[in-house]
């Protein structure tokens, strides 16, 4: 089934509840079977960490959870209740898989050399696995806000989906969160200069933009940028009493919903620049767990950035980085302006996706290994390079006004 944003608005204005049961009891122990088949190629070394032997167990249990109900009916009230609660006890569940991947990977770079072709393994596996960790929730997210006791973010919202997401809010919302972390850390932070351009044909210029889409994903997006901004200008700027601002422009088109964020935090080589989406590289230290009582680190993880590109690409949108060596970055996030064409995107495993995991790193054929023809295609192309089909949450300091739950 071709699953789009306007779908999902659609399907949640005219609830039902039997109908959301009989789809999801069918989809999404697809979508785990799907993504257990597929750690299984992982390499052996990597599977017989604690951390991926938790994962895979969690995942096991969760699928035979559901497959419960293949043969229940979606009439009675009790069936209805225990499904929803089982959906929650799965999301529960799995409320900590991204940090515990994290954990897998680590643990075995610090008990074993990774070398290339695992590494691209790895890489190639996470956009995968946490893309269909994406999709996943987003479906149960849906069904027990509409039909659960969770509470919705906001009165407007429809389940998960805001039809009149308010951007600039949104924006602002994530700056103060990023702010109150920057101002821990540094005693100070940049100021934001946000300007709007509406430039869909006769609509006023600086008409507040607004358009259906999921605050939480967003919150996610812009809140890893500010933070990656706001440390960038505090530590190149770290000899100056004045900082300069961070500047987002939010622009609306005809196909394109586009939000830049522009920082003179000095930027990255070039050299630098194809790792920024790699899964556990940062250019900050790694925080100590001790630190600050615990509160949420600035940066150093090395996943805010790999992350946040997945929940932009989930609905067929993006999100680039354009760095200048010396002066600062911008950050370009693209959502599809119309919901009708926002369609969800999702791994598919098939024999293509099984070869990739045993092909061997293909020897250079330019000059230099680090050309443009050769180095920077895995970043350039991921929906190709992650097998990926067009198909029918972090914790903050402060409350969410805009109700962008984290995801």
């Amino acid at each position: 089934m071709k699953l789009t944003l306007r779908l999902l608005a659609d399907v949640g204005n005219n609830a039902c509840e039997e109908k959301s049961f009989y789809f999801l009891r069918k989809e999404l122990p697809v979508r785990l079977a799907n993504i257990m088949k597929e750690i299984n190629l992982l390499p052996e070394n990597l599977l017989i960490m604690p951390s991926v032997e938790l994962v895979r167990s969690w995942y096991v249990q969760s699928f035979m959870d559901l497959v419960e109900f293949e043969d229940h009916s979606g009439k009675t009230r009790e069936v209805l209740e225990r499904f929803c609660k089982t959906l929650i006890n799965v999301r529960n569940r799995h409320s900590n898989v991204v940090e515990t991947m994290a954990q897998g990977v680590m643990e075995l770079r610090d008990c074993d050399t990774v070398d290339n072709t695992t590494e691209n393994s790895l890489q190639y596996f996470l956009d995968r696995f946490y893309m269909s960790r994406i999709g996943i929730r987003m479906l149960i997210n849906q069904h027990t806000l509409m039909f659960g006791k969770d509470l919705p973010g906001h009165i407007r919202h429809i389940g998960a989906i805001d039809p009149t997401c308010k951007i600039g809010l949104v924006v602002a919302d994530a700056y103060e969160n990023a702010q109150f972390l920057c101002d821990q850390y540094y005693v100070d932070s940049p100021v934001l200069e946000l300007v709007s351009h509406n430039g869909v044909s006769g609509a006023a210029g600086r008409t507040p933009i607004e358009s259906a889409y999921v605050p939480s994903h967003l919150y996610y997006i812009l809140f890893e940028l500010f933070k990656n901004s706001m440390r960038a200008v505090m530590e190149y700027h770290a000899d100056s009493d004045n900082y300069p601002c961070i500047k987002v422009s939010i622009v609306l088109g005809n196909e394109d919903l586009s939000i830049k964020i522009s920082d003179q935090g000095g930027g990255i080589s070039r050299n630098q620049s194809h790792l920024l989406f790699n899964y556990l590289y940062s250019t900050a230290p790694r925080p100590d767990s001790t630190d600050m009582g615990g509160s949420a680190p600035l940066a150093g993880y090395g996943y805010g950035l790999p992350i946040s590109r997945l929940y932009a690409r989930y609905f067929q949108g993006d999100l680039q980085l354009y760095s200048t060596e010396g002066y600062g970055t911008d950050a370009i996030i693209y959502l599809k302006a119309l919901s009708s064409e926002a369609n969800e995107v999702l791994p598919v495993f098939n024999k293509a996706s099984t070869k990739f995991y045993r092909q061997t790193t293909q020897t250079s054929d330019w000059t230099n290994s680090s050309s443009v023809f050769g180095n920077n295609g895995r970043n350039s192309n991921m929906l190709g390079h992650m097998g990926l089909l067009i198909k029918p949450s972090p914790r903050i300091a402060q409350p969410s006004v805009t109700g962008a739950r984290a995801v």
